[in-house]
């Protein structure tokens, strides 16, 4: 769950049916997405469009997908809004086996903040053959073509900006060293959720200790003098990247994410086409999401079995209404999108 005080306006100068978002934000909206398109004709990565709904979930322990009651074939049954495209873009890789794109609304129960929606739009594409750095390298292209002028991206090992803003080191420090740290900065692990339904497991909630600290002390310090790269992530934040051994011999995940003046903008994996790995990784998400009391996730098979097919591939996801909101300069996505979560 993602949530903050600055809840939107109910209304936009006192008319109840008014969009949040001003006509000249609008149009600066509709010519981001219409460069971005040019970017990728230029480039002949194929747009493509996948259903919204899906028979299978995001197993991730902590993102909460939205379910749809439907009926098939005179059947009732569960679908899911998807929190991404990546699974059925994937499958059209395996089988088309060229670069795709997709911008489409994406949708994750229970976030609406400054920053977040429980319905946004998100640009996600696939390159095969290309390495991350390939891929980095297409990102920064495509944000000198938004932003109109050249830009110099900074790269930042997950490690180095950790033990620079919070002072001990990720991957080696204990968990009861996390937790005195978060502690001593006034978060405690019950206020977020983090000791609550592991059984007494305290290894469980190693990386939730993690994702704590980085996200109230690391992320707010990235990407304020240059757009920042975090690069070579924890293991235990994989979901579907490969994983590898950094230059000093860490298992860390093979993933960046793009920060801009303290915000996630985007996340990008050298993905891991392995379906028996990918099998193992999803049901041990699932084993974490009951031990979170939460609702257990149907596995795409589908999925699973397009690995087999798929070439290697480097993907990325990027938030198309934060990325409007820091090029445009405003402070919440409610002034980037029409009609918030609570007034749709």
């Amino acid at each position: 769950m993602t949530q903050d005080n600055n809840a939107f306006k109910p209304y936009l100068n006192g008319v109840s049916y008014a969009p949040t978002m001003s006509l000249t934000m609008a149009r600066k909206r509709a010519k981001m997405l219409r460069d971005i398109r040019q970017f990728f004709a230029m480039r002949q990565v194929l747009e493509v469009q996948t259903p919204l709904l899906s028979q299978a979930g995001n197993t991730d322990t902590f993102l909460q997908s939205v379910s749809a009651q439907v009926t098939y074939q005179d059947k009732p049954t569960t679908y899911y809004l998807h929190t991404s495209p990546e699974f059925a873009m994937k499958r059209v890789l395996a089988d088309w086996q060229v670069a795709i794109y997709q911008i489409c609304p994406v949708f994750r129960d229970n976030e609406i903040g400054s920053r977040h929606n429980i319905e946004f739009t998100m640009l996600e594409w696939y390159q095969p053959h290309y390495s991350l750095t390939e891929l980095a390298n297409e990102l920064g292209a495509l944000l000198e073509v938004l932003y109109g002028y050249p830009l110099v991206t900074n790269h930042y090992r997950y490690i180095d900006a950790f033990m620079d803003f919070v002072g001990i080191h990720p991957l080696t420090a204990s968990i009861d060293a996390l937790q005195a740290v978060a502690v001593d900065k006034g978060l405690t692990g019950f206020d977020f959720g983090i000791e609550e339904g592991f059984n007494g497991d305290k290894e469980d909630s190693r990386q939730s200790w993690l994702d704590l600290l980085f996200s109230h002390a690391v992320e707010p310090n990235l990407g304020h003098d240059l757009p920042t790269l975090i690069i070579d992530y924890p293991p235990a934040t994989a979901a579907l990247a490969k994983t590898a051994l950094d230059k000093d011999g860490n298992l860390v995940a093979k993933r960046f994410e793009l920060y801009i003046d303290g915000i996630e903008i985007a996340n990008a994996y050298d993905e891991l086409a392995d379906g028996q790995a990918l099998r193992q990784r999803f049901e041990q998400d699932n084993v974490l999401r009951r031990r979170h009391n939460l609702a257990p996730m149907p596995i795409d098979e589908h999925l699973l079995a397009a690995c087999d097919d798929l070439p290697p591939c480097s993907g990325i996801a990027v938030g198309i209404d934060r990325l409007l909101m820091v090029i445009a300069g405003v402070i919440s996505v409610q002034e980037v999108i029409t009609f918030p979560s609570g007034l749709a």
